[in-house]
This record gives C-alpha cells, sequence and structure tokens, in this order.
C-alpha cells in the first residue's frame, strides 16, 4: 500500500509539473522524446528491412546452392571483387547439372536455368521485357512454387523440346485480364507456346525480382530460342536431402563439380559455390553498423534529454524545499523522499519515451500505406524505448532525489 501510494503521489507530483511549466517540462522532454525516436525508428527500419530481406532470401530456397560463373561476393579476407579472375571461367550446363543428380548422393534436386528478357505476345497485346526462364527438372520444387491454376511440368515434358509454357501471375493477368489463360497460347520471338498453368502470385522480394513477372518454358524448348552455352547468367541450382547440412552439401558439389570439370589439385575452382548465406554475412555486418550510427545519433539525444531531466528535478527539489521539511517533521524516512523524487523523474522521462514511441508508431503506420514497404513497430522495440527511458529517468534523478533526501528538516521549513 505504501508503494502504491507513492507512485500515486509521484504519478500527482509529476503531473503537477507539467501543467504548471508546461514550456519548461516540454523543453526538459523534447531531448528524451527526440532520444528515444533516433533510437527506436532506426531498430524498427532495420527490423523491417532486415526481416523483408531475409524473407527474400528465404524465396531462394533453404538449403540451396547456386553454381554459378560468378561469386556472389569476393573472396575471403579480400575487399575487391577479382572480376579478371571470373571473366574466363566456363559457364554451367545441362549435362553437368544431369551429372550430379547421378554423382552427388546428398543432392535431392539439381535443375540448370537460363534468365533472358524478351517480349511476350497475345494477338496484339504484348507485354514487354518479361523475363524467360528455361529451365530443367526440380526448379519448382527447389523453389516451393504453387500452381493456382492448371498445372506443372511432367517431368518427360521438361526434358523434351515441347512448346510448353508456365505464366507468372502477373504476366498471366496482364496478356489474359479478362479470361482463363490456361489452354490458350502465347508468342515468343514468333514460337506458339501453349499455356499449362499459372503460378500463385508470390509478389515482389527485396531485390525487385518476382516470380509473377516471369515465363517458364522447358529447356530443351529454350535451347531453339536461344544459344544456353553462351554466358547468360546460367546457373545449376542445387537442393540438398533432408537433414544433410549446407557445409556437406557444399563439400561434396565442389569435390563432384572438380571431378565433372576433371581439375587437378592444384588447379583452382573455375565455378562458384553460390549460397544465401554469402548475403547474411555482409547483411550482418551492415545492420550491425546501421544499428550503431543509430544508437550513437540516438545516444547524445538522451543525453542532452537526461541532463533536461535532472534539471528539471533539481527546480522541483528547490520548489517543494518546505513541504520536504514538512514530510520530514512529521515522520518520513529519507528513503520515502528519495523514491519519491526518483519516481517522479522516471514518470517524466517515460512520458517523453512514450511519445517518442508514439510518433515512431505514426511515421511506421504512415510509411507502410504510402509504399509498398511494411514497418512495423515490434513489442520488443517499445519494451526497448521504455526501458531506455526508465533508465535515464532513475539516473537523472538519482542527484536531486539524493538531494532532497538529505535536507535538514528544520532548514527546510523555514527556507524562503
Amino acid at each position: 500500500m505504501l508503494l502504491l501510494k507513492l507512485i500515486l503521489e509521484s504519478f500527482r507530483f509529476a503531473y503537477n509539473a507539467l501543467i504548471v511549466n508546461k514550456l519548461r517540462t516540454f523543453l526538459s522532454l523534447l531531448g528524451i522524446t527526440i532520444g528515444i525516436f533516433c533510437i527506436i525508428s532506426v531498430l524498427t527500419v532495420i527490423d523491417s528491412l532486415e526481416r523483408a530481406i531475409r524473407n527474400s532470401m528465404e524465396s531462394l530456397g533453404t538449403n540451396v546452392i547456386y553454381i554459378q560463373k560468378w561469386p556472389w561476393a569476393p573472396p575471403e579476407g579480400e575487399t575487391e571483387y577479382p572480376w579478371w579472375k571470373y571473366m574466363n571461367r566456363p559457364v554451367p550446363k545441362l549435362q553437368e547439372a544431369e551429372d550430379i543428380m547421378r554423382r552427388s548422393q546428398l543432392t535431392r534436386e539439381a535443375s540448370f536455368n537460363v534468365f533472358y528478357r524478351r517480349t511476350v505476345q497475345v494477338g496484339k497485346s504484348r507485354a514487354e521485357n518479361v523475363e524467360i526462364v528455361g529451365t530443367s527438372p526440380g526448379l519448382i520444387h527447389i523453389w516451393s512454387l504453387d500452381v493456382a491454376r492448371g498445372r506443372s511440368f511432367s517431368e518427360i515434358e521438361m526434358n523434351s523440346a515441347r512448346n510448353l509454357g508456365m505464366l507468372g501471375a502477373d504476366v498471366a493477368s496482364q496478356l489474359f485480364p479478362n479470361e482463363d489463360p490456361v489452354g490458350k497460347t502465347i508468342k515468343i520471338q514468333g514460337y506458339k507456346i501453349y499455356i499449362i498453368g499459372v503460378f500463385t502470385k508470390m509478389g515482389e522480394d527485396m531485390f525487385g525480382t518476382s516470380m509473377d513477372k516471369r515465363v517458364l518454358i522447358p529447356i530443351k524448348f529454350a535451347a531453339r530460342l536461344v544459344d544456353i552455352r553462351s554466358d547468360m547468367g546460367q546457373s545449376i541450382i542445387v537442393k540438398g536431402k533432408d537433414g544433410v547440412s549446407a557445409q556437406r552439401l557444399h563439400d561434396d558439389l565442389e569435390g563432384v563439380m572438380r571431378s565433372i570439370r576433371r581439375l587437378k589439385p592444384s588447379e583452382e575452382n573455375d565455378f562458384a559455390l553460390n549460397e544465401v548465406s554469402l548475403i547474411s554475412g555482409q547483411l550482418d555486418n551492415f545492420f550491425r553498423i546501421f544499428n550503431l550510427a543509430g544508437w550513437i545519433i540516438g545516444g547524445f539525444a538522451i543525453l542532452v534529454g537526461g541532463f533536461g531531466i535532472a534539471n528539471i528535478m533539481f527546480v522541483s527539489v528547490r520548489e517543494r524545499t518546505k513541504i520536504i521539511g514538512i514530510q520530514k517533521s512529521l515522520g518520513a524516512k529519507n528513503y520515502f523522499i528519495m523514491l519519491e523524487f526518483l519516481f517522479e523523474s522516471v514518470v517524466l522521462s517515460v512520458m517523453g519515451g512514450l511519445i517518442g514511441l508514439l510518433i515512431v508508431y505514426g511515421g511506421a503506420v504512415f510509411v507502410s500505406l504510402v509504399s509498398s514497404f511494411q514497418i512495423s513497430l515490434t513489442l520488443g522495440n517499445i519494451l526497448t524505448g521504455i526501458f531506455i527511458s526508465a533508465t535515464i529517468g532513475v539516473v537523472a534523478g538519482m542527484l536531486p532525489a539524493r538531494k532532497a533526501s538529505g535536507l535538514d528538516p528544520v532548514e527546510a521549513i523555514n527556507t524562503v
């Protein structure tokens, strides 16, 4: 009951301080508000950005390795990307994907893919710059693609040169706005392609790519349209079996690829084994630096806010010196006076923090409404903001509270 009474009195004193000295209180709380806004807004944006990027990377597949000519990142320990070392590497080949399926004991799927852009036509309707994906069996399972209408390719169809295709959701709605595309035909480079299925809409990832804007065709049919042996950014996408770690799969594929390409033990790899973890490691460093910058910027604002809170508390002690003397003469203990001012300091500081959090929340809602980037203020960040505010309140109120608790009751009552 004593603690509850103390808390209620602290709220009352804090409220009176806000009402009586509006401008002073506003200026004192402004530092805390700005500091919490800086720190929590940075944490919120980083959390939302990291969540979106990691969700995008998950769309590349879990426990998946991309065998390509070009690595996604410079070699470990190097800051420059040595592109000149990779220029003359051979590109991945369809036969190599088939060899991996035969030789690798840890591989569940291995799909050879080429990506290029062409105009897709249906009658007088045209879709410009559509990404065409020529693929061998396995890609649909590796990327966990769902079919909304129609069906997916059979393995026989994928291994043949039949002119069949599957549309992404956006391509389908653009070319066939008022009808079901399944069973209809499209034209690419003058070739007719029969549509057998449409993928479920997936949306765009953080890298600007989307399955909704693609057309899938069998790789051997794609070979009629383009030269799949030229450098077109070909890749062999490999998914490991259940329970196989990424490192084991990486080591196994490295050995298999070296064997396929007949590389001597002294020769370097002439292929890249790219994993999502390569990007994750670089992102971790980026997010760490960005978080640190947010803490430093917000820390200065909070420091100024802490001095503001301390200032208002010293003023409050001076204004209530007689009241403190009366409380002590009536038997109030030093710890009671000290806790009273500490609670008041914490209440003022937390109020400033809550205002900062409210501004962050409003900004997050506004950005989410006007853009496709979704920002959400998490419970963890809210608790972090409140904890920081309360800590600053305790630190800023400690000296004024000690001063108030150490006053002599007789001198305090006689203070003019």
